[in-house]
């Protein structure tokens, strides 16, 4: 199989597991609301995610210091949490990653720090109402964009982040024996290497060349998966794929078989695609196309299915107070949209823009997930203000809960 054809195929896999996610047939952009739920005000996280803490069946929030238990979203303590003031400087939690780190069957949390600080993992009290313990990953975190994702295909989540002092990528994986969690190092990249400072932006994964192993992406290139994935460092492939950005998502946009690229600028105007291209050689290259220019600081875009057809919609906003209101429009309103895909036989993607909210924004991180099993995606935000939930409505609004 030609490596466009398994890049189409795995594509094909993507868009019928999307479209076979609701219960619900597809929903008219117009008719998707979202009825918000402010679950705390105060700036203490700036990141998110959805675990069952308590196992109940139900999934929870977890943002940081707290979780919110589901349905009525009863808050409880992680950590003894502070609230940071927004308008002098940042918080000690920044991405959020539920997973079970220790394979005890609860969830527990993976926190990242300040940028280029620590990254810890919080263990779960086994639903004692206590804190939770804190164990150290690694003392240096470097770019702005951390992943959780399953580098080596073994069923269990991986993190990804640079090292400054070293100038290097990494992937690491939690090694549970005897009850005991190690995390094993493996570097990707040659030492000195770009994309690993401290506040380096833009990071990825994701199948750039089509040969069935998802690579790992900055904005000046791309590290090659190779065929033995502990193997070290992958081969590098500069590129040109933007300006300064958040998440990087990979995916064939324009239907032509190969993998395309979506960003979003993290302290700027604009959200991106990049096309890739080939020469007569078959060399690949990037055309960077803007989809929107309209909002700054989007510093953190979630791709899903949200409107049920078959098709890859994305969620981004602002991210209020990026850097206390002194960056391009820094002062403009928190905005939270999803744009709609639309293919209608084009080749070329076209995304229509749907306002969520003005008075949220986005953080550095966030979730899009069916909290209440109805079949439609829900969001799962935490930014400077505050902890929100969004549950998704069909075809009616609702307004605010405070």
């Amino acid at each position: 199989m030609s490596k466009k054809n398994k890049f189409a195929t795995l594509c094909l896999v993507l868009l019928c597991t999307m479209a076979s996610s609701g219960i619900h047939a597809q929903i008219a952009g117009k008719d998707v609301r979202f009825k918000k739920y402010h679950l705390w005000d105060e700036f203490y996280t700036e990141g998110a995610t959805v675990g069952d803490v308590n196992k109940d069946g139900k999934p929870d929030i977890i943002a940081g210091a707290r979780w919110f238990e589901a349905p009525d979203w009863k808050a409880h303590d992680i950590w003894k949490h502070k609230k940071f003031d927004y308008t002098k400087g940042y918080a000690d939690s920044f991405l959020n990653y539920a997973m079970d780190v220790n394979l005890d069957g609860w969830v527990d949390l993976i926190s990242f720090d300040f940028p280029g600080k620590e990254v810890y993992w919080f263990e779960n009290p086994a639903g004692a109402d206590v804190l939770w313990k804190r164990n150290l990953i690694d003392s240096i975190a470097s770019n702005e964009s951390p992943m959780l994702v399953d580098i080596d295909s073994d069923g269990r989540k991986d993190l990804v982040f640079g090292n400054e002092k070293l100038g290097q990528m990494a992937w690491f994986s939690a090694v549970v024996k005897n009850k005991k969690v190690t995390w094993k190092r493996t570097p990707i990249s040659e030492p000195n290497a770009k994309g690993v400072g401290m506040f380096a932006h833009g990071l990825g994964w994701g199948d750039i060349n089509g040969d069935g192993l998802n690579d790992v992406m900055i904005r000046g290139g791309w590290w090659e998966a190779p065929k033995d994935i502990h193997s070290s460092p992958w081969k590098f492939h500069e590129a040109d794929l933007g300006e300064s950005c958040a998440q990087m998502i990979t995916f064939d946009y324009d239907s032509d078989g190969d993998a395309d690229v979506l960003a979003s600028s993290a302290h700027a105007y604009g959200v991106w695609w990049y096309e890739q291209v080939f020469d007569k050689d078959k060399n690949s290259s990037f055309i960077t196309h803007t989809i929107d220019s309209t909002f700054s600081e989007s510093h953190s875009i979630v791709l899903d299915d949200i409107n049920k057809d078959g098709l890859p919609d994305f969620v981004t906003g602002k991210r209020f107070f990026s850097h206390q209101g002194r960056g391009p429009g820094g002062l403009e309103p928190a905005v939270l949209y999803w744009f709609e895909l639309l293919k209608d036989g084009r080749q070329k993607p076209v995304w229509i823009k749907h306002l969520i909210d003005d008075t949220s924004g986005v953080g550095i991180q966030f979730v899009v997930e069916d909290m209440n099993k109805d079949g439609l995606s829900d969001l799962v935000i935490a930014n400077k203000n505050g902890v929100f939930y969004f549950e998704q409505q069909t075809g009616k609004a609702a307004a605010p809960v405070h």
